[in-house]
């Protein structure tokens, strides 16, 4: 791992960037995908299905058999930890149920603000080197909630033509309408133009690799919007002397196994833990099924020795972790001053895999720094706020004069008018 003893406030930039490439090197693949998307439907998801995937499919949905034969190889200790968390998500999405929000804001003028379900949503769910099961979890449990009334998600089928069994059974145990055979660049143009399979979805959501996330910000363009940018998974925690380096390194190791673009970062205000994490890093690495990959995650990696916590923090919030780690003596301190962040884990004992899977908060999350201005995916990601307004004769009477002589100062003189005409008809 990459050693950096007090790095100057101008270095910062070199020292906390992301090992991934930028929208302008994958864009151009990305705009030709979506225009042979756009123009020739299903054929093309199929062409790119058997370029990437390997596999060449005749019908890209999954069909009630395959779901059904899914169930049939899931453990049922799987089943249960499935619908544990199943359970603690649902608690604590249902939990960010707001109501109508009503006020009369003068007399006869009455504004109120109530939530509607988006109708249609496309959800994304990486297959590649793991089945990402658990994102279904995180994203059809909300949107169940929200009642979004279609809900169509695309996964890369393996070598064979099949969708993980585990896949299949939790979107179909959340409620998912739709489930497609489809992966990449490819999924994400086929949710944004509609094939003759796969729908056409107001709002896509779920991570990807690095072209899923710049397919993503493309489909923004043909009227479809998008949870956030969320690419390649990161990690950072911040970490003192009252630390365990043996939990620091397993929390690295989490993310560092996900993919070759991960990137794990430790900051702290300690040489001693520093050097400490870094051994329990070699030792627990060489354990790890996936430890090649691993292992290129955190040759990417940092570890970021500061003189004092003001330091750390302002470090911190400048990265804009996806997931951060505190495990520190003066944890107020920098729960407190947290301005970009993600998802946060507090303590020695709140693994950041906890949050992967069921303490219940949601694991889609803003990647690449967009924690400075995205949340992650909540209840009212999957839905609209709508205002309504409804004003009385005496309420006209009451903001009538300030419209018209707003409106006149704009030169917008219909707008004027349409006050004035209801004024006077008042006064008759």
């Amino acid at each position: 791992m990459n050693k950096i003893y007090s790095p100057n406030r101008a270095d910062w930039k070199d020292v906390l960037k992301r090992p991934t490439q930028t929208v302008a090197d994958i864009e151009q693949q990305v705009n030709t995908i979506f225009k042979e998307v756009q123009k020739e439907g299903d054929h093309v998801l199929k062409t790119y299905t058997e370029e990437f995937d390997k596999v060449a499919l005749d019908t890209l949905r999954v069909s009630e058999m395959e779901i059904e034969e899914a169930k049939t190889q899931v453990s049922s200790e799987l089943k249960d930890a499935i619908q544990l968390a199943k359970m603690n998500i649902e608690t604590f999405h249902k939990a960010q149920i707001t109501d109508k929000i009503e006020v009369e804001t003068v007399k006869g003028v009455r504004c109120w603000q109530e939530k509607r379900p988006i109708q249609k949503v496309g959800l994304y769910i990486p297959g590649g080197t793991a089945p990402l099961f658990s994102t279904i979890l995180m994203l059809a449990v909300p949107a169940a909630i929200a009642g979004c009334q279609e809900t169509v998600m695309c996964s890369p089928p393996d070598k064979e033509g099949k969708i993980h069994p585990a896949i299949l059974y939790t979107a179909n145990l959340c409620g998912v309408t739709q489930i497609f055979k489809v992966g990449g660049i490819q999924a994400i143009a086929g949710m944004t133009f509609g094939t003759e399979s796969v729908p056409k979805v107001y709002k896509i959501f779920g991570p990807g690799n690095q072209y899923v996330t710049v397919a993503k910000q493309i489909a923004t363009k043909y009227g479809v919007a998008i949870d956030m940018p969320a690419g390649p998974s990161e990690l950072l925690v911040v970490a003192d002397h009252t630390a365990n380096p043996v939990f620091v390194a397993s929390d690295l190791l989490s993310q560092a196994e996900h993919g070759t673009d991960s990137q794990v970062i430790l900051v702290s205000t300690s040489k001693e833990m520093i050097n400490a994490v870094e051994k329990e890093v070699e030792k627990q690495i060489a354990k790890l099924p996936r430890k090649e990959i691993a292992q290129k995650a955190i040759d990417n990696s940092k570890l970021i020795f500061v003189i004092d916590d003001r330091m750390a923090i302002d470090l911190i919030n400048e990265y804009g972790p996806e997931h951060y780690i505190v495990c520190v003596e003066n944890e107020d301190f920098y729960i407190d001053h947290t301005m970009n962040a993600g998802s946060v884990f507090i303590g020695n004992y709140t693994p950041e895999s906890a949050g992967d899977y069921a303490s219940g908060t949601n694991h889609t999350l803003p990647t690449n720094g967009y924690a400075k201005q995205y949340s992650g995916v909540n209840l009212d990601s999957f839905m609209k706020s709508m205002t309504f307004q409804k004003i009385t004769e005496e309420g006209i009477k009451e903001i009538g004069n300030a419209i018209e002589i707003m409106a006149e100062a704009e030169g917008l003189q219909a707008h004027k008018n349409a006050v004035t005409l209801r004024l006077e008809s008042l006064k008759k």
